[in-house]
């Protein structure tokens, strides 16, 4: 099972103020509380779990946002690969860093939970997966998203922006990633479901 999917914005170089790392979208499957404790929920509670939902995907993004600079600057590629390349030429996903990390428990999840994480020049696609997930299944489906958003969404094109195009993200995810379900996807399987969603996007 998938707890979350984020797409943020990555800090094209190190102190780079106008770069700082910002959730563009954000999308939390199940329904794991925040406090257990609440036997009850008011308007209060509510809020006040959503601003701790936003703060904790924030959490995340920040630290795909650091692992990825390192990674970047290990990698030893010039700095101007990491930034916006305007480009009517298909985004290649091959030489896209990646990377996978544990988060312990409370840090800031209560329980430990593997993050995987995808960045394609300004943008970082992740999954925070529960701890028995499959991680190479999810490092296949997350792939597979971030290959559609870019496609379908232009996300990387002049003027492009995520949060109106979010009706068009859940249902991406929800073809691939259906309430949060990994998806044991083969080829024809896939073929299928893009072609779902081209003829369900074009209308």
């Amino acid at each position: 099972m998938v707890h979350a999917f984020l797409i943020h914005t990555l800090q094209p170089r190190p102190g780079d103020e106008a770069g700082l790392c910002r959730v563009l979208y954000s999308r939390v499957f199940g329904s794991e509380r925040l406090d257990h404790s609440l036997a009850e929920c008011g308007p209060q509670d509510l809020q006040k779990e959503r601003l701790g939902r936003k703060e904790q995907l924030l959490a995340v993004a920040r630290q795909v946002d650091s692992a990825c600079k390192l990674l970047h600057q290990a990698s030893g590629r010039p700095a101007s690969d990491f930034l916006i390349q305007l480009s009517d030429e298909p985004i290649s996903l091959q030489d896209a860093l990646s990377g996978v990390f544990r988060l312990p428990p409370g840090d800031p999840f209560c329980e430990d939970k593997p993050v995987l994480w995808l960045a394609v020049l300004s943008l970082g696609f992740v999954l925070v997966c529960d701890p028995q997930e499959n991680l190479l299944l999810a490092e296949n489906t997350l792939r597979l998203v971030a290959k559609c958003l870019l496609e379908h969404l232009k996300l990387l094109s002049q003027g492009s922006n995520v949060v109106l195009k979010a009706d068009k993200t859940e249902l991406i995810l929800s073809k691939f990633l259906p309430h949060g379900q990994l998806l044991f996807l083969n080829e024809q399987f896939v073929q299928g479901l893009e072609r779902e969603l081209s003829a369900c996007l074009s209308k």
